[in-house]
């Protein structure tokens, strides 16, 4: 994962994500990622998964 945190209390997912950060262009060159789970990621602790993307655009 680049950028991202998540952290579980009781049945409430938090997800920590610092904007001012950036890991460069998309593939496409359209967008500048900010975070990403780099595909989809177990939530620690908890069966369930969650795929996140934070970019904007170029």
């Amino acid at each position: 994962m680049k950028n991202v945190e998540m952290s579980v209390d009781g049945a409430v997912l938090t997800i920590k994500v610092d904007l001012s950060k950036e890991f460069g262009p998309s593939s496409t060159g359209k967008t500048i990622i900010i975070a990403s789970t780099e595909g989809n990621v177990t939530i620690p602790n908890r069966p369930e998964k969650i795929g996140l993307n934070v970019y904007r655009k170029k």
